[in-house]
């Protein structure tokens, strides 16, 4: 699961324009992750990858 700090984002939209299909703008403009659309894990890492304030991360789901 990813989520994006939205106190560090400042909203360039690199990771948008990478993978759209999980990041995008919500209605206040802050970037919105849609964990559910995940397909192509390299791809999302790419987006991650390319924060320039490094603003996204991966968290371990708890299974319990």
């Amino acid at each position: 699961m990813f989520k994006v700090d939205q106190d560090k984002c400042l909203r360039c939209g690199m990771c948008t324009g990478i993978c759209p299909d999980v990041f995008s703008f919500d209605d206040e403009g802050n970037i919105k992750v849609n964990n559910e659309n995940i397909n192509n894990l390299e791809e999302v890492m790419e987006a991650v990858n390319s924060c320039p304030v490094t603003a996204i991360s991966k968290e371990e789901e708890n299974k319990a």
